[in-house]
């Protein structure tokens, strides 16, 4: 059985993995090169209640991107959020000399400050590890430049400015990573747009079918995983191709759907509202009406 094991502080992770204790008991940069997890750890999944960013470079193990393989040379990031579990299976390479780094902050460092509720906006905490962040050289200047001034600040004599000036390199921080994952997105235009057919093709099967009374309509999660992404990437991935988040391409196809069938006038708009998924005919009239600024009755007059 695959053993979930559960770090609660960052003292903990540092001895679980042969390193020094951390400087600073709620934030620590640590170098990949030196990590060693202990024998008796190896192969196991992880859960941590702190947030952990990732820049790894020969990790040694199977990466996927969007269910592709690439080879890539440069390094891979990985953003891990309170609470969640992942694992990474590594084919260690004697050949390859691993480097990198982790950053690990806890949430009480962000206590008071603007950032414990504005660091929930980064989707990419949600994205599953084999979504993973692949930058290049450059970028990896950028962030790495980052990750030293934040070193260097927790790691010097600690004042009453520290916390938000370390706050800050976190922020500009995640807004490059945001960036590299738009970046990343619009450059690897032949795997999104291979995604965007594929949810296209599900939403049309499942809106064909004859059972949705049962069924009701699909969702971002059902999709995600027929296309075997996270909810939140998925979002993430059709917003920068298409600007429309993987609700709104839903909603898309019920509107388009339901105009199709108020042309029929043999149709109530009861069985309308069932046939596409809905529980009350007037869960239907308000959907369309919030979509359209009509409603279902008023549509099928005009079109008639």
């Amino acid at each position: 059985m695959n053993k979930i094991e559960h770090i609660r502080t960052l003292s903990e992770f540092h001895r679980t993995r042969r390193l020094e204790p951390p400087a600073h008991p709620l934030i620590s940069v640590v170098d990949y090169a030196k990590v060693d997890i202990l024998p008796e750890l190896r192969e196991r999944s992880w859960r941590f209640d702190f947030y952990f960013i990732s820049l790894k470079r020969n990790l040694c193990g199977k990466i996927k991107y969007g269910q592709q393989s690439y080879d890539f040379d440069e390094g891979v990031m990985f953003f891990i959020g309170p609470g969640q579990v992942f694992r990474i299976d590594r084919e260690p390479n004697p050949l390859l000399e691993r480097s990198g780094w982790m950053l690990l902050i806890h949430p009480d460092f962000f206590w008071n400050t603007a950032l414990a509720n504005a660091i929930k906006r980064y989707g990419y905490f949600e994205y599953a590890i084999n979504e993973a962040l692949f930058v290049s050289q450059k970028e990896e200047q950028t962030l790495e430049a980052i990750l030293e001034n934040i070193r260097s600040e927790y790691q010097g004599n600690l004042d009453a400015y520290s916390q938000q000036i370390i706050i800050s390199q976190i922020e500009t921080l995640l807004n490059y990573c945001e960036r590299f994952y738009n970046r990343q997105f619009l450059t690897r235009k032949k795997t999104s747009h291979q995604v965007l057919e594929k949810l296209e093709r599900l939403l049309t099967e499942y809106f064909n079918q004859d059972d949705l009374i049962h069924k009701g309509l699909p969702t971002v999660g059902y999709l995600a995983e027929q296309l075997h992404l996270s909810p939140k990437y998925l979002s993430s991935l059709l917003r920068s191709v298409t600007g429309l988040s993987a609700q709104q391409h839903i909603h898309q196809q019920v509107i388009e759907r339901a105009k199709v069938q108020l042309s029929k006038p043999e149709l109530s708009i009861a069985e309308i509202a069932y046939g596409l998924g809905f529980g009350h005919p007037q869960s239907f009239s308000k959907f369309f009406k919030r979509e359209t600024q009509s409603s279902p009755l008023a549509f099928r007059r005009a079109f008639n």
